[in-house]
This record gives C-alpha cells, sequence and structure tokens, in this order.
C-alpha cells in the first residue's frame, strides 16, 4: 500500500487536529471525486516505520485519518491495531469510499470510520443531502456499536443562516 501525501486537517473527524494520509490505488472510481489522482499506484510504501516518521514530523495532532485503502482494508486494520497498541493517545479513523465495512476490518481498532462512496447529487459531508456516513465506533464492554455523526458536518453550517 502507497500513500501520496498527508495534510494536517481540522474537519475530517470532529474536534480532532487530524493528520490525513491520501493513499492511492484507490479502486473505487466515483465520478466527481476531487482526490481523482489518487486512483493511480502512485506514492511511497505506508509502512509501519514510515507511519512513525509521519506521528514524529507530525507533532500536535491528535488522530491519524486514512483517507483511502479500499483495494487493501485487512492492510488498513493492520496499520490501525498498530496504531492503537503503540500509540493509543491518537484517535484513528478511516474513510473509505465502499457502502459496506469490508470483513477484514475490525471496527476496534478504529474511533470513526466514514462509508459511502462521492456521489455528486448527493455532495460530500457536510450536505445534509449526503448518501456519506461517518460513524464513531462506539465501545462498551464486550459490545461495539457504530454512532452515526453525520450530521455534526452540516449541522451548524444551517443553523447560522
Amino acid at each position: 500500500m502507497k500513500y501520496v501525501d498527508t495534510k494536517i486537517v481540522f474537519q475530517e473527524l470532529p474536534n480532532e487536529i487530524a493528520l490525513a494520509i491520501n493513499i492511492s490505488g484507490c479502486p473505487c472510481a466515483c465520478a466527481g471525486c476531487h482526490s481523482s489522482y489518487l486512483s493511480q499506484d502512485i506514492g511511497k510504501l505506508l509502512t509501519q516505520e514510515a507511519l512513525e516518521q509521519l506521528i514524529c514530523q507530525n507533532r500536535g495532532i491528535t488522530a491519524i485519518s486514512f483517507m483511502g485503502g479500499d483495494a487493501n482494508p485487512k492492510y488498513i486494520n493492520i496499520l490501525a491495531q498498530y496504531l492503537r497498541f503503540n500509540h493509543s493517545n491518537l484517535k484513528v479513523g478511516w474513510y473509505s469510499g465502499r457502502d459496506k465495512l469490508s470483513m477484514e476490518i475490525n471496527p476496534n481498532n478504529f474511533d470513526y470510520i466514514k462509508l459511502g462512496p462521492y456521489i455528486s447529487d448527493k455532495g460530500p459531508l457536510n450536505n445534509p443531502n449526503t448518501n456519506q456516513r461517518l460513524y464513531r465506533v462506539v465501545r462498551e464492554e464486550d459490545k461495539t456499536a457504530f454512532l452515526d455523526i453525520t450530521y455534526l458536518f452540516y449541522k451548524n453550517q444551517y443553523n447560522n443562516k
């Protein structure tokens, strides 16, 4: 798995300063995708060592968000598990373009999971008509639940009008 670039973002995960890692090789091919270059097999290998370097280079982040990785969800899960055990202070998010969570993903390795392809008529997460959903993974005792928090992206935008 390869990544093309990273960005410090403030809106991808609620109340977090996230390092968004843009992963290449996306198989989803969403019409109107704002990051269509990520469909190419380009970039540097995203290893645990590379992840460590990115964390060291970006002090002050509170989260890591994998942007893509649908070509290899099993590896995304491995990286998330690595973060969970080695950087428990960081929240972990994954933005998938799929409608359903891959069976290769253990949701307990994540704090946030976004599902859904980009559909231009429905808009992105900050549009109340979006098909995309952002879930907060809630762990209580021996149960894991998904709390849909998509509304947080457009709540303030429309309440201030």
